[in-house]
């Protein structure tokens, strides 16, 4: 793999949405959207042990989320502009740009909330991006 792959004892995504519990009765409006943000683990799978100031920091400048919610409009366009031909689904890695999100905590899972258009793009595994 060309990118840092993190040690996990359990799959990123299952312990996100474990973490975060039922959501079922949490209303998304219009085209906002919910990520779990992702936060790596202390150390890679070669063993190199990362700083906790360096994790901590993924608290403000994760780039990566979870989607776990969305509103009814979210990813629909009616100009073909933003989401032409592109399907994007609930337990989607989406890409972000921190600064565009709103930071809110949900049954103590860190998430920013945004706007569909402000998705930046999609990975299929956490560890590809920072």
């Amino acid at each position: 793999m060309p990118y840092m792959m993190m040690k996990h004892d359990v799959d990123p995504k299952q312990k996100l949405l474990d973490d975060l519990g039922d959501i079922s009765e949490l209303e998304i409006f219009n085209n906002q959207i919910l990520l779990a943000v992702y936060i790596r683990p202390q150390q890679t799978r070669s063993g190199l042990h990362l700083a906790s100031q360096t994790t901590d920091e993924d608290r403000y400048q994760s780039k990566v989320g979870l989607l776990v919610k969305s509103g009814n409009a979210a990813f629909k366009d009616d100009t073909d502009t933003w989401f032409k031909d592109i399907e994007i689904n609930e337990e989607d890695w989406i890409l972000f740009r921190p600064s565009d999100g709103w930071s809110i905590t949900i049954n103590g899972v860190l998430c920013r909330m945004l706007e569909d258009v402000s998705t930046k793009g999609r990975i299929p595994h956490p560890d590809m991006a920072y």
